[in-house]
């Protein structure tokens, strides 16, 4: 026999569900901060509103939700819909990651009685989308080198293409780590990364005046519990995360896929030659 939480009173608001699976989830700080983004992604297809994308994103304010709508019929295709639209902007491992966090307060809600259906059920980010999507082509990547871009923005492009590193290995580094003079860096696990002249400059100005802490900082301070080793000394910046470094890449090349969808991170890696 499952067990069975005792049952105690329901919130009325899907926001406040939210806060209360968090404050009994065995979360670290940074992960709880993440899980609160992707629940609160979620309120808008619950109520048949379309998430906001790019610059609207900041500091918008979810839907009032009621939690009974999970219980509603129709629930599962809303997400069902949300879940296509957005793997049509964001990476598989994002989509799953999200999916998973509304999985597991689903889990925790129906244990407490607080809802009975269950419409994550058979959703699913689905097999027809593989993470090893198509390599970008000289052209296209020449196109996105000459798009109206911040310095941040074009110095990791650049220099993810020009070495062909991982994309979680060049947001590793550190300004102590790296060599400008000989152009290349040392992973945190010593792993060493190569690039070339522009790729160069871009970095060195990205990085002036820096000696510490990581190459790739967020526009905004850190939050409360953010790792020392992510966080800039001079400026109290965080690390940029994979998540929101493949998030902006989509959004500045949304105009430059023919299908409008924006392209992928991951595909921006150059296949060495022979491979």
């Amino acid at each position: 026999m499952s067990e069975r939480v005792v049952a105690d009173v329901a919130p009325v608001e899907y926001a406040v569900a939210v806060d209360r699976y968090l404050a009994e989830a065995r979360l670290r700080e940074g992960s709880r901060r993440v899980y609160r983004i992707s629940l609160a992604g979620w309120a808008w297809p619950l109520v048949d509103r379309e998430r906001p994308t790019g610059a609207m994103r900041r500091g918008a304010v979810p839907p009032v939700v009621p939690l009974a709508v999970l219980d509603h019929k129709d629930a599962g295709h809303r997400l069902n819909n949300a879940v296509a639209a957005r793997l049509r902007g964001a990476e598989v491992r994002t989509v799953s990651r999200e999916l998973s966090a509304l999985r597991g307060a689903v889990g925790w809600w129906r244990r407490r009685d607080w809802i009975s259906a269950d419409p994550t059920a058979t959703l699913t980010c689905g097999p027809e989308r593989p993470i090893a999507a198509r390599t970008l082509t000289d052209a296209e990547v020449g196109a996105l080198f000459g798009a109206p871009a911040g310095l941040r923005e074009q110095a990791l492009w650049h220099l993810l293409r020009d070495s062909g590193a991982a994309a979680e290995a060049v947001l590793g580094l550190d300004a102590g780590a790296v060599d400008l003079r000989g152009r290349r860096a040392r992973t945190g696990g010593g792993v060493v990364i190569e690039w070339s002249g522009r790729t160069n400059d871009l970095l060195s100005w990205l990085m002036a005046g820096r000696g510490h802490g990581p190459v790739f900082r967020t526009d905004r301070r850190a939050p409360e519990g953010t790792p020392p080793a992510d966080i800039c000394a001079l400026s109290g910046r965080g690390r940029l995360s994979y998540r929101r470094a493949a998030e902006l890449f989509t959004e500045h090349t949304r105009r430059l896929d023919a299908a409008g969808h924006g392209w992928m991170l991951h595909q921006l890696r150059r296949v060495p030659s022979g491979s």
